[in-house]
């Protein structure tokens, strides 16, 4: 007769009571209430931090902002000193040329919108005879937007111009006490004629061949 043999079957653990799934349950609701307060309070320091980073960032922001201003105001205040240097003898390096310009004051041509009064361009020097027109800009360093800038000035010259049947031709020029290779490269390209400073005069510059835009 064959023997069967019995497992061996682990005793059979006690059914959970009530006290112990309500013990479970308030020990689960302490972790999420506890947990949720550490999140809270991780979300209140975040936005603590972000209040102080925008508070730092509001305060450079307002720093630029008075240095880009007082920048400007230096610059504008280093041009119109430079304007009184060059507009007293500027007429003499074009008249060489044989153009016959009268001595210019300082102090800048503007147009005014007729509708608004407000100032559509100004002209930092302007030459005239009975022929031509110079339109001169002035600046300290010129950069490549200056140029672009007197473009856009001539231009609205030559509309005032054409409004009052004046057909004289219409040159332009770029001085500066410091000009760079590139920016004095695109002036010339654009058909301006180069004013640079050397020494206590303005030295007249364009390559051979070089001829004047004219508007």
């Amino acid at each position: 007769m064959q023997t069967q043999a019995v497992e061996n079957i682990p005793p059979t653990e006690d059914p959970p009571t009530f006290e112990k799934v309500w013990a479970l349950i308030q020990e689960t609701d302490r972790m999420i209430k506890e947990n949720a307060r550490e999140t809270d309070l991780k979300f209140k320091e975040t936005r603590e931090q972000m209040k102080e980073t925008d508070l730092k960032f509001q305060k450079t922001e307002r720093f630029m902002k008075r240095l880009g201003k007082q920048m400007g105001d230096l610059n504008r205040k280093f041009g119109k000193m430079a304007e009184h240097l060059v507009a007293p003898s500027i007429h003499r390096r074009f008249n060489e040329l044989g153009h016959h310009f009268e001595a210019a004051s300082p102090g800048g041509y503007r147009i005014f919108d007729p509708v608004t009064y407000k100032i559509k361009t100004e002209i930092d020097i302007l030459l005239e005879n009975s022929s031509t027109i110079m339109a001169i800009e002035v600046k300290v360093d010129p950069a490549l937007k200056d140029i672009e800038h007197h473009i856009r000035c001539i231009e609205i010259l030559r509309e005032n111009r054409d409004k009052k049947k004046d057909k004289r031709k219409i040159q332009g020029a770029i001085a500066g006490a410091i000009f760079g290779h590139d920016e004095k490269e695109a002036a010339i390209e654009a058909g301006f004629y180069v004013l640079e400073q050397s020494g206590d005069t303005m030295k007249l510059e364009f390559p051979h061949g070089f001829i004047p835009r004219e508007w």
